[in-house]
């Protein structure tokens, strides 16, 4: 017979011995990821106060032919949705991710944590032209 130091049920419990960090609240003060514009050529990018429906549409039919295979819109797939990415990410860093994801998964700490997150699935180099990655940009702001 096994004895326990501990008997108590939670050690059935899913995620049980698991350390989880907490959330860091943000503040004003705090550096956040609007700071990380990324590792690649773009380092300043300004958003209209209105969407370009026009460039939003060349984004979308770009995004629909390079990158569906692994990115679902709205749901984590091969890799992260999307959807909502203004609210995690600079513009700077996601044209740079699009425009150089090899030097961003190597020289960026958040690049990194994603590769991992996502089973070490690299995102593949489209070769887009900045021009390109700037309408696929225009494109997530719709979503």
């Amino acid at each position: 017979m096994l004895v326990s130091c501990n008997s108590s049920e939670k050690k059935s419990e899913p995620g049980y011995g698991v350390k989880k960090e907490s959330p860091t609240p943000k503040t004003e003060a705090s550096t956040d990821f609007r700071d990380n514009k990324g590792v690649g050529p773009v380092t300043s990018v300004t958003l209209g106060e209105n969407i370009d429906t026009a460039l939003a549409e060349e984004g979308k039919t770009i995004y629909a032919n390079l990158c569906m295979a692994c990115h679902k819109p709205d749901q984590k797939f091969i890799g992260p949705a999307p959807k909502g990415i203004f609210e995690r990410r600079s513009p700077e860093w996601i044209m740079n991710m699009i425009l150089n994801p090899e030097g961003m998964v190597k020289e960026d700490p958040i690049a990194r944590k994603l590769l991992m997150e996502f089973n070490g699935a690299p995102m593949a180099n489209q070769n887009l032209t900045e021009e390109q990655a700037r309408a696929v940009l225009e494109y997530f702001r719709t979503l």
